[in-house]
């Protein structure tokens, strides 16, 4: 079996003499990821990202349904991309992305040995051994198993996963994941509310009402120090009057440092960056962040995905 066998058209017809000469509409596999990835996204340009194709190519995948269904599937709105009637009578597609992926998890089986690819999400700030060590476990028990990494947000590894654009990744969850995940936790960490040195008293109690004055540092998307920030703000009936979104923990980092304002660091950073003398630590937030390694639930008989868990939980 090769790394992809190459890509399958899906023929819609209304009988077998329509497919035997050609009437039937020829519709490949990466078009109807384009058309999950836009329903679901409800955007072009985060669908374009999410799949790692030009938006001229994302638009092209949906002309070519369009034209070869004869149907409009999206329409524009102010909100973005919004399913037409038809569309939505055609959305339900994730089926057949599942059969897909069956066939290829059954034609790995009957070749009994591993051979093809695992698409990886890592979340842009994650930091975990669990990561080299399943590196090195699938370079050793799997050598035609092609891994491909992507660094990215861990919205958009959830979204990766749900639209078969990932495999599985490794993400931050301050919260519950969603039931249609599988999970495996591999670690967890706290995070730490920082200053400058000198800008507020230290070994205090915490003043909620003084450090909101000040600006802060933290990513306002879906990422665990975003969620952390806003449950503390909940907490204490405060809110920042500035907030400078940042989604890299080292410039985060650079900017508390040099006095630009309080932030949110990991709990590694935020101790390393204590002992250089660039920040004070101000609050250990008490609910922990936990990194789990994720993957679609009805992906459980997946053999590279189950090889990969193993690897991942260790001996």
């Amino acid at each position: 079996m090769p790394c992809r066998p190459p890509t399958p058209s899906i023929i819609v017809g209304p009988n077998p003499s329509a497919r035997e000469r050609g009437n039937g509409a020829r519709v490949d596999i990466h078009q109807l990821k384009t058309f999950v990835t836009i329903a679901r996204e409800g955007s072009v340009t985060r669908a374009s990202a999410l799949l790692n194709l030009s938006q001229p190519a994302v638009s092209a995948h949906v002309k070519a349904m369009e034209d070869e269904f004869g149907v409009a599937l999206f329409e524009r709105t102010s909100r973005g991309m919004s399913l037409t009637h038809d569309g939505q009578r055609l959305s339900k597609v994730d089926a057949v992305l599942d059969a897909y992926r069956e066939l290829l998890d059954e034609a790995t089986r009957i070749k009994g040995r591993l051979v093809g690819r695992l698409s990886l999400g890592v979340g842009s700030n994650t930091k975990n051994e669990a990561v080299g060590r399943l590196l090195a476990g699938i370079s050793e028990r799997c050598p035609e198993v092609a891994v491909e990494l992507a660094h990215v947000p861990s919205r958009d590894i959830l979204a990766g996963i749900r639209n078969g654009s990932l495999d599985a990744g490794f993400y931050n969850e301050p919260g519950d994941p969603e039931p249609d995940l599988a999970v495996l936790e591999v670690s967890r960490f706290t995070i730490f509310v920082v200053a400058p040195v000198g800008l507020v008293p230290e070994h205090q109690p915490v003043d909620w009402k003084t450090l909101a004055e000040l600006p802060w540092i933290y990513p306002t998307a879906s990422a665990c120090c975003g969620w952390t920030a806003e449950r503390l703000f909940r907490e204490n009936k405060v809110h920042p009057k500035r907030i400078i979104s940042v989604d890299r923990e080292d410039v985060t980092k650079t900017l508390v440092s040099s006095g630009t304002g309080v932030g949110l660091l990991h709990a590694d950073s935020a101790r390393e960056a204590q002992a250089r003398g660039d920040v004070a630590l101000l609050y250990e937030c008490s609910t922990p962040v936990r990194v789990l390694f994720a993957s679609l639930a009805n992906r459980a008989n997946d053999p590279i995905l189950a090889t990969a868990i193993s690897i991942i939980r260790g001996p």
